[in-house]
């Protein structure tokens, strides 16, 4: 039901998706649908936290530790854009659809995105610490850095996306020459590399 739901407001949105269209493309009797989940509202909200799991799972199972810092951050966003690639619809409807819809949708995903800035966060410290050996970091720029790496490759997701000759590795290269090696480095012609 789930899966189908999924598909259908990813397509259409919250307020165009039908109940007749999840139930028919779920295989199960309309009824059956409230029976597990009261409201479409209800149906939403579980597809978007099944979603947003789905996506921080991903992200973190993507990452592992022991590994130099740009490595690192090379592997959350190549499982992010994989993840998302492999996902549309429930990309489109963490990314766009709960966000048009309003409260509770996009509490939901306010609560999915601080989860992932915070994990973003955490390698942002462990990077500059391991570039300048200095524990002591602004809070505040690291928190401003995560925020604009999280913003930006989300919208790269969805750029992705809506091209399929964009593969998730060219859009977390893409991400990498912007995040990792920087305006300056990229205009210089210095770019990252997955080596």
């Amino acid at each position: 039901m789930l899966d189908a739901a999924v598909r259908v407001f990813g397509k259409r949105g919250y307020r165009a998706a039908s109940m007749d269209e999840i139930a028919e493309l779920a295989g199960v009797s309309k009824p059956l649908v409230y029976l597990y989940l009261n409201s479409k509202e209800d149906l939403f909200s579980a597809c978007i936290r099944r979603e947003a799991k789905a996506l921080v799972d991903a992200v973190r199972a993507g990452v592992r530790t022991g590994v130099a810092a740009d490595r690192q951050l090379w592997e959350g966003l190549t499982a992010f854009f994989t993840h998302t690639a492999e996902r549309p619809d429930g990309w489109a409807v963490l990314h766009s659809q709960a966000r048009s819809g309003g409260d509770p949708f996009v509490s939901e995903v306010v609560a999915m995105r601080e989860e992932i800035v915070a994990f973003v966060t955490h390698l942002i410290v462990e990077a500059a610490r391991e570039a300048h050996d200095n524990p002591e970091l602004a809070d505040r720029e690291v928190a401003g850095l995560a925020q604009a790496l999280v913003g930006a490759a989300e919208a790269l997701a969805g750029w992705a996306n809506a091209d399929a000759s964009v593969s998730a590795k060219e859009a977390a290269a893409t991400m990498m020459n912007f995040a990792w090696s920087g305006l300056g480095n990229l205009m210089a012609g210095e770019r990252w590399s997955a080596r």
